[in-house]
């Protein structure tokens, strides 16, 4: 065989082998989901796979909102208890201890106008009011954190109040010898008081009120996502079965009515509960703790007049307004009075039955006999006749310390009967939610499992 020129063939190992066959590339991985949801879509073109997808569907919207209703009632529930038990007695203890610090301050002046012998009633009032302020103080402290705002008022007063009592054992120590300065220490003391102790206790009041306050708002927020998945749960049991009766001419299935009915239940419960709730702590609030409030800041603002009123007789004018033209002490009484009936008027308007009423007008009534003895007093001290004023001022008769007491005790009545409003009103509300979150995830757990046996009575029918 002859091969043309300049060729040559190539050894037999050297020859070309057949080409490989292609590489097939390997079907892309599919995830869970994607896996999940082919599942589903297959399952969704025959009718035994759509009921089973309802079945699962109408079970997790019962079971959701069971779970939804329980966690946000018992937030709820959480915050009327603690209005009941812990905001609103706190905010009554931080008034307390307002209110005996003013009375302490009160005590004290009245006890030095005494004489070198200070009544012992006057004085062992002084000292309950001291001991109260002191223990008050000790329970808030161990019911709040020291880094917030109340912490912070409840560390000042304890320093504070140490110093004020020093000032007031000097005093009466000076007192009891006759030397005037008794009547300084008193002043300063007083001063320590007014500028520094009562303003503290003050905005303990208002922090401790303020957390009662968004308490009670947390307690009253409407639980609108149960609301909603309560509709949506119940719209589509009854789509449900009305796709069974047009599918089947079945009237009934005994599962998804029980599911109805206990979705059902734990929506009334739910919107009637809350109802019930947010009514009791709005008048809580109302009827109650505003009451309390201003009731609150008329005691104090009589028991500061008071204690400005005594200190007019101690000072003698000897301290007077930054203009230099009045009294400071009387003035002070002036506006503390003025206060004291603009709190009256605002407590008669929010008393809201004749319990709630009659002390308020007594304390009214009082207050007026109060500025009339006032003034006399005044006029006599004007004439230079101090022991005459001094007996209108601290006499047991017909004396302006007499009044003060009509209105104080007055006062306390009245507190007594909005507190006891307030706590019946406050129980009553978180009452209405006792037992729904329980209650809630036991209805629906009990609703899943029917409407899932609904379900599968109607999957039965393919076996």
């Amino acid at each position: 065989m002859t091969y043309p020129p300049n060729v040559r063939t190539a050894p037999e190992h050297e020859q070309a082998s057949p080409p490989a066959p292609a590489t097939v590339p390997a079907p892309p991985h599919r995830g869970v989901l994607s896996m999940t949801a082919g599942r589903v879509r297959a399952a969704a073109t025959t009718e035994p796979g759509r009921l089973q997808i309802i079945g699962a569907v109408l079970a997790l919207l019962v079971v959701a909102f069971g779970a939804v209703t329980a966690f946000e009632v018992a937030d709820r529930e959480s915050a009327a208890s603690d209005v009941v038990g812990r905001s609103q007695p706190l905010s009554a203890d931080a008034a307390a201890v307002y209110r005996s610090l003013a009375d302490a301050d009160t005590a004290a002046a009245s006890g030095f106008l005494a004489g070198a012998q200070e009544p012992k009633d006057v004085h062992d009032q002084y000292e309950r009011d001291i001991k109260e302020a002191s223990r008050l103080l000790v329970r808030a402290a161990a019911n709040t954190d020291a880094a917030t705002k109340s912490g912070q008022e409840i560390a000042t007063l304890n320093v504070e109040l140490p110093r004020y009592t020093g000032l007031i054992e000097r005093a009466r120590a000076n007192n009891r010898q006759g030397l005037p300065l008794g009547g300084a220490y008193l002043r300063y003391a007083n001063q320590k008081m007014s500028n520094v102790l009562l303003p503290a206790a003050e905005r303990l009041y208002t922090a401790e009120t303020g957390r009662l306050g968004e308490d009670n708002d947390s307690a009253r927020t409407w639980p609108f996502l149960s609301l909603g998945l309560g509709v949506v749960a119940l719209a589509a049991l009854f789509w449900a079965q009305r796709r069974n009766y047009r599918r089947t001419n079945r009237v009934f299935n005994h599962g998804l009515i029980v599911a109805t009915a206990a979705s059902t239940v734990i929506l009334l419960w739910l919107a009637v509960g809350h109802t019930v709730a947010r009514s009791q702590l709005h008048a809580a609030d109302v009827n109650g703790q505003q009451s309390l409030d201003v009731l609150n800041h008329a005691r104090i603002d009589s028991l500061k007049a008071r204690a400005n009123e005594n200190l007019t007789l101690v000072a003698r004018g000897a301290v007077l307004t930054p203009d230099g033209k009045n009294d400071k002490y009387e003035s002070d009484y002036t506006t503390d009075m003025k206060a004291l009936r603009e709190a009256l008027g605002s407590a008669g308007g929010l008393a809201e039955d004749d319990l709630g009423k009659s002390p308020v007008k007594a304390a009214v009534t009082a207050a007026t006999e109060w500025q009339e003895r006032h003034r006399a007093a005044r006029t006599t001290d004007d004439n230079g006749d101090y022991e005459g004023a001094l007996e209108q001022i601290i006499g047991p008769k017909e004396s302006t310390g007499r009044s003060f007491q009509q209105v104080d005790d007055a006062l306390a009545k009245a507190l007594a009967h909005e507190q006891a409003q307030f706590t019946r009103a406050a129980e009553d509300g978180r009452g209405a939610l006792w037992g729904l979150p329980a209650g809630a995830a036991a209805l629906a757990v009990l609703g899943a499992a029917a409407s899932i046996v609904g379900i599968n009575r109607r999957l039965s029918e393919y076996r």
